[in-house]
């Protein structure tokens, strides 16, 4: 996008339906526990995939451990400090790897491979070999493949970030959210620019191939010039990738956020001029804006990908890689194999008593209609590429009322040759597609 054509967006044009799109999430739909039906459904799926041979694989890893619980999570984590807490999750890992290769088979290679969490760099160096031993007994990590680690940049250090490229990975993401003093003490997460500065040049002297900076807006306190500042010092780190996410404040789902204040967040316009902010700031130093949130250097593989209109996403987010399916472990951890979604136990324990019951710990699943799996590949492609052929919305003949909507509000255009995202629409497509793809029919049923 020109960084001259948001010279003409302004926050309060966009108030008349600001409000109802707010909110709106993005991920799956509210989860409907299905009584050990999912298991069995999950199971079956795995042997079908089996069955038609090795295919393009990615494989999430939910590590849900942290030294410390930052007052504006929302990630599914434990705080702990005890090394046999984490020997037993890494027992409960290898066992539900190899329950699903079992069904699955040994061997497939992997092609995108990504430790979240929770703060996966909170482990010990023992503790990260032992699980990349695991995953390679039941899965081939090729050199070739993208193997992406979140890391809290307080918990790196030279030797781990040494460690973590023999181990075979290649990005890295930097959980950072702000770097204003008065933010960081509020949200219970401080660290200096000057420290993040070095860590991106240690994890550069490693051999680290990209470097990526997460940051939050919304935050308590946070300001449009306290944002403009942590823009202006992440940028002159020149990290590969800059992802700005909206905070969501929830107490009732995550009582620590408590902690904060409701009184010191930014309304919704507020909360959108801040993340006007952050596109101007980052379009101007010459970042592509990719998606709804993440921002990457020209030369990256993310800009490259949209640029040819071929940027897929998964449960993990972007990637210019098929992923084919993905494979999900852990606590919380989302699948996606074929027409099937499912979700892991959240609870680290009954995570842990599935496993060890020799039961796949899924609670949560989901089998869409030919109907529903093509629509959402579509809004895949408006998210990722930000334009649909004409071919495509023949699958969205149920939306077009909707579609049409958007496009007299000015967020879509409706041509010839399809769909595309206008300027205006480029701010809200996370919520427009989200609110699109909740009418898909998500009531769970016999699988």
């Amino acid at each position: 996008m020109n960084p001259s054509v948001l010279d003409d967006i302004h926050p309060h044009s966009f108030e008349p339906y600001l409000h109802g799109l707010a909110g709106l999430a993005p991920s799956l739909p509210p989860k409907v526990r299905v009584n050990g039906v999912a298991p069995v459904g999950y199971e079956q799926a795995l042997r079908d995939l089996g069955q038609k041979g090795p295919g393009p694989l990615a494989i999430y890893i939910h590590v849900p451990f942290c030294p410390t619980r930052c007052n504006f999570c929302a990630c599914t984590t434990n705080v702990t400090h005890d090394p046999g807490t984490i020997d037993a999750y890494l027992d409960s890992l290898e066992d539900e790897l190899g329950l699903v290769a079992s069904h699955l088979g040994r061997g497939w290679a992997v092609n995108h491979l990504h430790l979240g969490g929770g703060t996966p760099n909170h482990l010990r160096d023992d503790h990260l070999t032992r699980l990349m031993e695991i995953v390679d007994d039941h899965f081939r990590v090729p050199e070739s493949a993208l193997a992406c680690i979140e890391c809290n940049p307080r918990r790196t250090s030279p030797q781990q970030l040494e460690l973590l490229r023999e181990l075979g990975f290649c990005s890295l993401s930097l959980g950072v959210q702000d770097l204003s003093w008065e933010v960081q003490r509020v949200i219970g997460r401080v660290h200096s620019a000057a420290m993040i500065r070095d860590v991106c040049g240690m994890a550069r002297a490693a051999g680290f191939h990209n470097v990526s900076i997460d940051l939050i807006h919304g935050l308590p306190e946070q300001t449009e010039a306290s944002l403009a500042a942590t823009l202006e010092q992440v940028i002159a780190m020149e990290p590969d990738r800059i992802r700005c996410f909206s905070y969501r404040h929830v107490p009732s789902d995550f009582p620590h956020q408590a902690a904060i204040n409701p009184q010191t967040l930014p309304g919704v316009t507020e909360n959108f001029a801040l993340f006007l902010r952050v596109v101007k700031d980052l379009t101007q130093a010459g970042y592509i804006w990719i998606g709804a949130e993440c921002f990457a250097r020209p030369g990256d593989e993310w800009a490259m990908a949209q640029a040819a209109g071929r940027l897929h996403r998964n449960g993990i987010g972007f990637t210019a890689l098929d992923s084919g399916c993905q494979l999900a472990f852990g606590p919380h951890g989302n699948g996606e194999v074929g027409r099937l979604l499912v979700q892991n136990e959240s609870d680290l324990g009954a995570w842990q008593r599935a496993v060890k019951a020799g039961h796949l710990p899924i609670s949560w699943g989901h089998r869409l209609s030919d109907r529903d799996y093509q629509r959402r590949r579509a809004y895949e492609q408006l998210l990722c590429n930000l334009t649909l052929p004409r071919s495509s919305l023949d699958s969205l003949d149920e939306d077009l009322p909707t579609l049409e909507q958007f496009a007299a509000q000015g967020l879509l255009e409706l041509t010839g040759d399809g769909l595309r995202v206008t300027a205006s629409g480029r701010f809200l497509l996370r919520s427009l597609c989200a609110r699109l793809e909740r009418s898909l029919n998500w009531d769970c049923r016999p699988w």
